[in-house]
C-alpha cells in the first residue's frame, strides 16, 4: 500500500477569480479576529493532541477504523484485502518517518492533521439545503474516492457528535451540480440546477466520524483541485432529507497533495480538460489557509489497490471551536423540484 502526506510549501501569491464574477468570502468568527481564533485552537490543539492519544482509545479506534474501510471498498470493488506480512513489505511513502515496518494501523491512526483549522472560504456554488446521504456519486465517472473527516471539539477534546458534514466539490471535467452560470461548464445548461452531484451532508457518529463516497475532484480555471465543506451544529433534519438552522462552527476548502493531482489528471476523464492545471502553490485560498498558522488543509491518503482507478482513500481530524460562529453566504437553495438561485447568509 502506497501513503503520501505532504505539506506544499507556498509562498504569496495573487490570481484571478475561479469563475468569472466569481465573489469570495472571508467568514469571520463573532467573538474574536480570525488571527486570535486561529491562535487559540493552536494552543488548544496542542494539549488535545495527548489528550485524544490518551483519551479511550480514540487514535487507535481509529486506526482500526480506517483500515476496515479501506478493507471494505477494497472488497467491494474485488481487490485483494491485504494482511499484516503484506504491509510488512510495502513501502509507505511519507514525509512523517514511515517505514516499510510501520504497522498499517499505526499509519491509519495518524492524526497529523489535527492541527487543522483552515478556517477558509466558502465559495460561490454552495447550495444550502444538499441531501443528506453518504453516497454522493451520482454515476459520475472519475477516481473513485472516499473521504473520513472526524470532528474534534477544541475546548474539550471530545468528537462532536451533532455536527453535520456539508461536502461538495466539481466533477472530474471541473463542473458544479446545482448551478447554472457562466464559467461553470456550460452555463446555458439549466438541466444542471436539477442535479445533485458530489454533494451531500452526513451526520457524525459517536465518534464524531463522517464517511462520503465521491469522485476525485477535478480542475477549473484559476483554482487548484480542492473540495469545500461546511459545518453545521445543532442544526434539523427535515422530512425531506435536507438540513436547516443551527449553526456554522466551521467552513474551509481542503486539498491534496500534488504528485496525487498530477497522477489522477493523467486518467481519463480528467485528461480531456484543455484548462491550465493551478498548482496548490500558487492557490490563493491555500496560501490563505495556510500562512500565519499551523494548519495543513491537505488531506493524508492512501492508495486502495496497486493503480488510482482501484480508488483512494483520504481522511483528516477538524478542530472545530463550538463556541465560534461563521456567516456561510450561499446563492442557491436546494428544493424538491432541484436548485434554484437564491441569495442569503446561513
Amino acid at each position: 500500500m502506497q501513503f503520501l502526506a505532504k505539506m506544499t510549501v507556498v509562498g504569496l501569491a495573487t490570481l484571478t477569480m475561479a469563475h468569472p464574477g466569481e465573489h469570495h468570502q472571508h467568514n469571520e468568527v463573532a467573538e474574536l479576529s480570525k488571527r486570535e481564533f486561529r491562535a487559540a485552537t493552536r494552543r488548544g490543539l496542542v494539549a488535545c493532541a495527548d489528550k485524544l492519544q490518551a483519551r479511550d482509545g480514540i487514535v487507535e479506534r481509529a486506526g482500526i477504523r480506517r483500515a476496515a474501510m479501506v478493507a471494505k471498498h477494497r472488497q467491494a470493488r474485488g481487490l485483494e484485502v491485504r494482511d499484516a506480512d503484506t504491509v510488512l513489505n510495502t513501502s509507505h511513502l511519507s514525509t512523517l518517518g514511515y517505514t516499510i515496518d510501520t504497522p498499517e494501523s499505526t499509519i491509519f491512526a495518524s492524526n497529523k492533521t489535527c492541527i487543522l483549522s483552515p478556517e477558509g472560504e466558502i465559495g460561490p456554488y454552495w447550495v444550502k439545503g444538499e441531501l443528506l446521504r453518504t453516497d454522493v456519486r451520482d454515476g459520475e465517472p472519475g477516481v473513485p474516492l472516499v473521504v473520513e473527516g472526524q470532528f474534534i471539539d477544541v475546548e474539550t477534546c471530545e468528537p462532536i457528535t451533532d455536527v453535520h458534514w456539508d461536502l461538495w466539490n466539481c466533477n472530474s471535467t471541473g463542473v458544479y451540480s446545482g448551478v447554472a452560470v457562466a464559467g461553470n461548464g456550460n452555463g446555458d445548461d439549466l438541466t444542471n440546477m436539477e442535479k445533485a452531484f458530489l454533494r451531500g451532508v452526513q451526520k457524525a457518529d459517536d465518534e464524531g466520524v463522517v464517511t462520503f463516497e465521491t469522485v476525485f475532484p477535478g480542475h477549473y480555471a484559476g483554482r487548484a483541485t480542492h473540495q469545500h465543506m461546511v459545518a453545521h451544529l445543532d442544526a434539523t433534519v427535515l422530512a425531506n432529507k435536507t438540513l436547516s438552522g443551527g449553526t456554522v462552527g466551521h467552513v474551509a476548502q481542503m486539498f491534496w497533495d500534488q504528485d496525487l493531482i498530477s497522477a489522477v489528471e493523467a486518467t481519463y476523464p480528467y485528461n480531456t480538460s484543455e484548462i491550465d492545471i493551478t498548482p496548490n502553490s500558487v492557490d490563493h485560498v491555500f496560501v490563505a489557509e495556510t500562512t500565519d498558522t499551523d494548519s495543513d488543509p491537505v488531506f493524508e491518503y492512501v492508495y486502495m489497490g496497486s493503480d488510482i482507478s482501484d480508488g483512494i482513500f483520504g481522511w483528516a481530524t477538524f478542530a472545530i471551536n463550538k463556541s465560534a460562529s461563521y456567516d456561510a453566504a450561499y446563492s442557491f437553495v436546494w428544493t424538491d423540484s432541484g436548485s434554484v438561485a437564491e441569495t442569503g447568509s446561513e
